[in-house]
């Protein structure tokens, strides 16, 4: 009987998938029967993948626990995509989409130290509308950017913020009591998003979403913004929605990928 060649596709994406798992649990160190039985893979194949991708440097084998771990190779290619992440690029079309949809201006910010600066925005078509200078650095407490950033820092970095920082007044509605602000930042990272009305600039409301590498960081955010009058209750609903997948479109485009745990 004449047997069937098998789909040279199913071999590399198999040893893809190896790749891949001991990449998502990095720094966890796995084992070949651990990735056996989580890839639902005969040991054998397991044990050849992993002898394959070793001999070419992507893993290093530590005789000493029997376990795996990414090697050079595989750093190589890390770096080398990274370094084709052009965030305001990958971000842009998305921007464009939120102000087809809304009418309002859409902005996307990055973290930098305890401040964060503005590096994009698509402007409202309206007469009146938000407009923000690229390039201004602005607190991490100081309105929806800034708190949908800060909100997701980890917990380490969020109470040396809160112990260090000034907190200083920028608007009347600004949160300056580190108590009342760890009280809205605990809101914002339960919801996903955070809203400012008039936090930062008087007289205008926003609505923003965190943005995640693929480490998982939370190092920018994009946010809708306008005039606080046309930011009703139920236009904040809507623009949290929208901005909410918006983020998770590209943070995944960014190659973060949420775990079970993450409500975002």
């Amino acid at each position: 009987m004449e047997r069937t060649p098998a789909d040279p596709r199913s071999g590399l994406l198999r040893a893809m998938a190896v790749l891949s798992l001991i990449a998502e649990r990095s720094p966890t160190r796995l084992g070949v029967s651990t990735i056996a039985r989580d890839l639902d893979l005969p040991k054998a194949v397991a044990h050849r993948i992993l002898k394959e991708f070793t001999a070419a440097d992507y893993l290093v084998f530590d005789d000493r626990t029997k376990r795996y771990r990414l090697g050079p190779s595989s750093l190589t290619l890390g770096l080398a995509a990274l370094r084709d992440l052009d965030v305001p690029k990958i971000a842009r079309p998305h921007l464009d989409r939120l102000v087809a949809a809304t009418g309002e201006t859409a902005t996307l910010s990055v973290r930098n130290g305890s401040a964060r600066v503005y590096v994009d925005q698509v402007l409202s078509s309206h007469e009146i509308r938000m407009s923000i200078s690229l390039g201004t650095s602005h607190p991490l407490h100081a309105g929806s950017s800034s708190k949908a950033i800060l909100a997701h820092l980890g917990e380490a970095e969020l109470d040396a913020y809160l112990a260090t920082a000034a907190l200083e007044r920028v608007t009347a509605q600004t949160i300056t009591d580190p108590v009342a602000l760890r009280a809205d930042l605990e809101r914002v990272r339960e919801l996903g998003y955070a809203v400012s009305a008039g936090e930062r600039q008087s007289g205008a409301g926003s609505v923003a979403a965190p943005l995640y590498r693929a480490s998982g960081e939370a190092f920018g955010s994009i946010s809708l913004c306008g005039p606080r009058d046309r930011f009703t209750p139920e236009a904040y609903e809507e623009y949290a929605r929208l901005v909410l997948k918006t983020a998770a479109e590209i943070s995944a485009e960014l190659g973060y990928k949420p775990s079970r745990e993450d409500p975002s």
